[in-house]
């Protein structure tokens, strides 16, 4: 086996042993990156000389004995996550020269691990699409199929270990960011409950549905990642200590519901059957399945769509041309907002920004916003409701499989349909996990599995359970 095809914990084990240096490892990603990045697309930027001198320090801790299971592992990090003295572009013009002046805590914490970070990965601009088709600096593709998208935002993370380009990768998941490339490159993705990981250093979309993650080759690895990553943070007042997950696991003592209102007109049967198929393999082990309703699923979209935007109009004032970032000039104040941000920001963002704007303005908050927010706590009811009977939820990633390059782009409305199964656990924040189940063809389909609040053992207990995993 070559050693861009280990996971973390084979690379890991060699490592130890002895059989190859982390500088052998970064050399095959590297290698593997200048072969492949020019048509997948999934790097923004290499850092190809502090990758080699990382992986020369953690060679220096792996000799004396001193390894970690993620010392001279080669990552991938989504380019709106913060690393000190690179890029961070959030894949838009408006910041095409900013250079992070400090770490974001993931980045801190993978720094003591001694991970290697091999560059920063592409992504919609400022994390807004589910395509990796709206970025400033080019279009990335699926690895499995070149004329399809990888899915967004995290599309370049998610190419990036589908690809073998990267062990594992972050990403940042607002409303299926992370798990909607997960499923449609065929690898696994967490988004952890809010709060787990902290956001210190992820440039802000939408706070109260934003989180960062890992995407990785196995669910086991995806494990190991969470587990050095999250934690409370004085940085980040959202974050919290997630509690202990509990110590023994058995299948047969645990109940999944399948929301009814999951399986509908709508999805792809192929994408159903798989699904189905996948959940009578977890019955055969002794899990129980049970039939549950998420009544308010319907309107889980239009609420999103409303918060989103609202929250990123707010987020995204401070892109001004005064502070920081691209400035376009003009005669007076006005007409440098305008032209700074009618240049700097693509058109998605600009859709994003004026819907959120209308929906924040006067006379409208009542009937847009703050009712958003009314239904957002309803479908927060339905789960708790749900989790009353249940220990998990079943469902799937993504209703469609990956679409071509440019068959969405001109309809933004079915373009955010995409995202249907997804949103709801960013209203509710709670944890949901991805992980490949099937192939049709050589696209894959991806099973969700959403758990409670700070349940992330459970999930990763049942994804590892699943056969072939």
């Amino acid at each position: 086996m070559k050693l861009h095809e280990l996971t973390i914990k084979e690379t890991a084990q060699g490592l130890k042993s002895g059989e190859f240096s982390a500088l052998d490892v970064c050399k095959d990603y590297l290698g593997r990156i200048k072969e492949l990045n020019k048509d997948i697309f999934a790097y923004l930027s290499v850092d190809e000389k502090g990758a080699l001198k990382q992986a020369e320090e953690a060679d220096g801790l792996i000799s004396k004995g001193k390894a970690g299971i993620l010392t001279g592992m080669p990552s991938a990090i989504k380019d709106n996550i913060m690393v000190c003295g690179l890029k961070c572009t959030s894949a838009s013009k408006i910041l095409e020269n900013y250079v992070a002046p400090y770490d974001a805590t993931v980045i801190k914490k993978l720094k003591e691990k001694k991970a290697v970070f091999l560059g920063k990965a592409n992504m919609d601009e400022f994390a807004m699409g589910s395509s990796t088709e709206n970025s400033a600096f080019g279009v990335t593709k699926n690895p499995r199929d070149l004329s399809r998208v990888p899915g967004g935002s995290s599309g370049g993370s998610a190419a990036a270990v589908a690809s073998n380009m990267a062990v594992f990768a972050l990403g940042s998941d607002t409303g299926g960011s992370i798990r909607l490339p997960a499923a449609f490159c065929g690898v696994v993705g967490l988004k952890p409950t809010y709060g787990a990981v902290s956001r210190y250093g992820l440039t802000a979309f939408a706070s109260s549905l934003d989180q960062i993650g890992p995407l990785a080759k196995t669910v086991e690895d995806a494990k190991i990642v969470f587990e050095v990553i999250s934690g409370k943070d004085p940085m980040d007042s959202t974050s919290v200590d997630s509690p202990a997950g509990a110590k023994e696991f058995d299948l047969k003592k645990i109940k999944v519901g399948i929301p009814k209102e999951y399986f509908i007109k709508g999805i792809d049967a192929k994408i159903e059957e798989e699904i189905r198929s996948a959940i009578k393999k977890y019955e055969d082990m002794g899990v129980k399945v049970e039939e549950i309703s998420l009544p308010h699923t319907d309107y889980a979209l239009a609420a999103y769509y409303i918060i989103n935007p609202s929250e990123a109009s707010a987020n995204l004032a401070r892109f001004d041309g005064i502070r920081y970032g691209y400035s376009a000039g003009g005669k007076d104040l006005l007409d440098l907002y305008m032209e700074t941000k009618g240049k700097g920001f693509g058109p998605e963002v600009r859709r994003r920004i004026m819907l959120g704007t209308y929906a924040l303005s006067s006379g409208y908050y009542d009937a847009y916003y703050l009712r958003a927010q009314k239904v957002r706590t309803l479908i927060k009811k339905d789960f708790e409701k749900a989790f009353e009977k249940v220990d998990a939820i079943f469902t799937p990633t993504s209703p469609i499989f990956p679409f071509k390059i440019g068959e969405k782009a001109s309809d933004p409305l079915s373009m955010y349909l995409v995202d249907i199964y997804t949103v709801s656990v960013n209203l509710v924040g709670v944890p949901a996990l991805t992980f490949p189940i099937a192939k049709v063809g050589n696209l894959p389909v991806g099973l969700q599995i959403i758990g409670k609040p700070f349940g992330e053992s459970t999930l990763f207990n049942l994804g590892n359970a699943f056969p072939g995993n």
